[in-house]
């Protein structure tokens, strides 16, 4: 978010280069660069004769350089956006000749969604040199929660580490389906305000009290009433609640309590460091060590791959997903 940030400033400022190159594995950032450039680079008046969007499916490398090469009309620059460059990934490097001689008054900007070019070849070195190599980088799991109380804190909102992790849960790492949440709430909510568990459920249908984060707190706590409970209704929506995002999440939380086993410090600051998580949620972790030692945890993980291996129809093709589950409740909090 910080290059980002350079990125947009830079421009802001005049900075601007003669080349964009953004790249990698996750949209979102290559979108909202691009976005910005579409919108602020040249004013109104400019765009109808010195903005184009090119697409790489419908294009050749020489397409785009012919039109780079084009002098701006009644304007300082001219703007070409190639959205889809990765279409183009099998003669890219064919764009090095112009890169290592742009034309200064065109802006080029390469939108190369969940690909890279390679760093030893030419395009990458030229471009390094002459223009600017954003590489979108996807986040982990463990780092979007943080990500959601930046972007928020940006918009002057706050977020409770609940429902932060409630939307992480629900949408994965997928940052522009979380922003366009976050965009719904912020239309809904006032600036200034905390964002709850409550928001989430009335505003994004997310269940604050049946949902794989309570699920989790639930076999932590031994609370074998309400982990029942969610299962059941698992169970009754399967495609709301997927079983291998259930299984991921346990997988992830009983390794993360393996670990916890094994600190020396346990102290809130270095737990949370050692295992990436929220000062908040460290508790939760305290407790399930206390519940499930180190040995019995080892077996619960070896559990849940055997779960894993059932859910995807090896030896228990006509097991429901609801029961391949409740199986493996038993098995952890038996």
């Amino acid at each position: 978010m910080d290059e980002v940030k350079q990125i947009v400033s830079d421009i802001k400022n005049g900075n601007i280069k003669p080349i964009y190159f953004l790249m990698g594995d996750e949209p979102y950032y290559i979108d909202r660069i691009s976005e910005y450039i579409d919108k602020n680079v040249l004013a109104e008046e400019e765009k109808g004769f010195n903005q184009m969007v090119l697409y790489g499916r419908d294009v050749t490398i020489d397409d785009i350089v012919a039109n780079a090469k084009r002098y701006p009309m009644m304007a300082e620059r001219q703007v070409v956006i190639v959205k889809e460059a990765q279409e183009l990934s099998r003669t890219i490097e064919k764009l090095a000749p112009y890169v290592e001689n742009p034309q200064m008054s065109t802006l080029l900007v390469m939108c190369y969604k969940y690909k890279k070019i390679d760093k030893r070849k030419k395009l990458y070195k030229i471009v390094a040199k002459n223009g600017v190599i954003f590489d979108s980088k996807k986040l982990y799991e463990n780092q979007v929660a943080d990500w959601i109380r930046r972007v928020l804190g940006g918009a002057k909102y706050s977020i409770e580490p609940k429902a932060a992790q409630m939307l992480v849960e629900f949408l994965g790492t997928d940052l522009g389906k979380i922003n366009n949440e976050l965009d719904k709430l912020k239309l809904i909510i006032p600036a200034g305000s905390q964002i709850t568990a409550d928001q989430i459920e009335k505003n994004i249908g997310i269940s604050k009290e049946f949902n794989n984060f309570e699920l989790r707190k639930a076999i932590g706590t031994r609370n074998v009433v309400k982990a029942h409970l969610i299962i059941n209704y698992f169970a009754q929506n399967p495609k709301d609640n997927p079983l291998v995002v259930t299984i991921s999440l346990l997988y992830g939380f009983f390794s993360q309590v393996l670990q916890y086993h094994g600190l020396a410090d346990k102290s809130q600051r270095n737990v949370a460091g050692a295992l990436k998580i929220n000062p908040y949620f460290v508790k939760d972790y305290s407790e399930a060590a206390q519940n499930y030692p180190m040995r019995k945890v080892s077996a619960i993980i070896a559990f849940i791959r055997d779960a894993d291996v059932k859910s995807k129809g090896v030896g228990a093709s006509n097991l429901p997903q609801g029961d391949i589950l409740k199986e493996l409740l038993v098995k952890i909090m038996g």
